[in-house]
């Protein structure tokens, strides 16, 4: 995929530290289509290697946030020999790898939602680290409504509410509102339609105010030791805070701020 054709699909600006990654897309939908996953994974992946960039965050604008995956584009892949089958393989791979990509990303990832969040598109906002979204926003996994189930966007949303809040969405195929998902512990805020916006990019640039590294080292340690052990918890992120003492900007701060 060509730089234009990434741009086509993905916008990006950068203000004092805060990439701001607009979907676009073909339609309103921001579809999560085999050229959005690819043009996603290359930003991803040049932000986590540009100094500048501090903040990253994922705005899908309008009354469609993220639909999920491109049926239409999957439709037309029934035709194939395999009735599609080698191509599902390669989307939902790509699909799964990039989303571990947003969530571990040495940059703080932010979910700016302003409308609904739809299968793939919930899976998008629950692999970011943080999401703000409007009083509009509202939030579904729709799969069996389509006879199916939503396994691979269950995945990440899992990894942010409980069991039985996530069942719940998944086996009913309901659409809840914002109210009940920061209720649920899928968002961190919920404002007003014509607020959200910029406080979701002056939150940003807060964070991007703070040391890199240490916020880099920090966002994974968390991931990390949530996974592990207690002692081996405790033992994990000892080692990383006392790498973020020891750091020769930490040390400067400390003898800046109390000599």
């Amino acid at each position: 995929m060509s730089a234009r054709e990434t741009s086509e699909l993905i916008s990006q600006s950068l203000d004092r530290g805060v990439l701001l990654l607009t979907l676009q897309g073909t339609s309103s939908a921001h579809a999560l289509s085999e050229g959005m996953i690819h043009a996603l994974q290359m930003a991803l992946n040049d932000a986590a290697k540009n100094e500048e960039v501090r903040v990253i965050v994922l705005h899908g604008p309008g009354k469609i946030f993220c639909a999920g995956h491109d049926l239409k584009e999957i439709a037309r892949h029934r035709a194939d020999e395999d009735a599609g089958k080698a191509y599902l393989t390669s989307l939902l791979n790509s699909c799964g790898n990039m989303m571990q990509t947003v969530t571990m990303s040495p940059k703080p990832t932010i979910a700016l939602v302003e409308g609904i969040a739809t299968a793939g598109g919930l899976q998008l906002v629950a692999a970011c680290d943080l999401a703000f979204a409007s009083k509009n926003a509202t939030f579904c996994l729709p799969g069996v409504n389509q006879g199916g189930f939503c396994t691979t966007p269950a995945v990440a949303v899992a990894r942010n509410l409980s069991r039985k809040v996530v069942m719940e969405l998944a086996l009913t195929g309901d659409v809840y509102d914002a109210d009940w998902a920061r209720e649920a512990g899928l968002l961190n805020r919920v404002l007003p339609a014509e607020d959200v916006i910029d406080f979701t990019m002056a939150f940003a640039l807060k964070l991007a105010t703070r040391n890199p590294k240490a916020t880099a080292d920090g966002k994974q340690t968390l991931y990390r030791q949530m996974e592990l052990p207690l002692e081996q918890a405790y033992a994990h992120a000892t080692d990383v805070m006392i790498g973020h003492f020891m750091d020769p900007v930490q040390i400067e701060d400390e003898q800046a701020n109390w000599g």
